[in-house]
């Protein structure tokens, strides 16, 4: 697929709908991350990632894939984050990734992901990297750290690149994610404030970014 392709393709589009990515790390054991993945479903999340900085980031995104596929309130996405190599970009191809995301810009990750016809959303905190990453043939821009610049950037940012889609990524909660959308954001990825959450706390802050899903489940 080409750039443009990944661009507008069903996954972006997905993402754009979804306004909110569910970043999962290193949650242990299986049943617990298939617990917390159902109850999320449950609460109006379509899209998580599951970060490959552990050893069984493959077996874990191919298997809440399948716990996924198996519901009826679909479809899902789900992604491979924290993407730092090209072992890593390959193993997540190999279990089905929809998506795949890394914390930094890696202009030869990017163009890996793209022949494999696999977006990538690769992270920038600049206007140089966000344009670089953008240049490159990124389909979205994780913003990381956005909780160090605040939706305030992103608006800022927003004038001048207007056509670059950011995903704020980092310390976004319940308390500031629907301003980064209000500024301009294209979604928004949260991952400790909802996982260490409770499960009220958990549907709040879905409800905050995703309003009409709050009765979901």
């Amino acid at each position: 697929m080409t750039v443009e392709e990944l661009r507008s393709g069903g996954v972006a589009q997905a993402v754009r709908r979804s306004r909110l990515i569910v970043v999962l790390r290193r949650v242990s054991p299986l049943a617990a991350l298939l617990a917390t993945v159902a109850e999320l479903a449950d609460a109006g999340v379509r899209a998580f990632e599951i970060t490959f900085d552990a050893p069984s980031a493959a077996p874990d995104l191919a298997a809440v894939r399948d716990h996924l596929a198996a519901r009826s309130d679909g479809p899902f996405l789900v992604g491979a984050g924290t993407v730092t190599d090209r072992d890593q970009l390959e193993a997540a191809r190999r279990a089905g990734a929809d998506f795949a995301v890394a914390p930094l810009l890696d202009t030869g990750l990017v163009a890996g992901s793209i022949a494999r016809g696999l977006p990538f959303i690769p992270g920038a905190f600049t206007p140089t990297e966000v344009a670089a990453a953008w240049a490159a043939g990124a389909t979205f821009v994780k913003l990381f750290p956005a909780s160090a610049v605040g939706p305030s950037f992103v608006r800022e940012l927003r004038g001048p690149m207007r056509e670059v889609p950011l995903i704020p990524t980092g310390g976004v909660d319940g308390t500031n994610a629907r301003a980064f959308l209000d500024a301009g954001a294209a979604a928004v990825g949260i991952g400790s404030a909802i996982v260490r959450a409770d499960a009220a706390t958990r549907r709040s802050i879905v409800a905050a970014v995703l309003p009409d899903t709050s009765k979901a489940g």
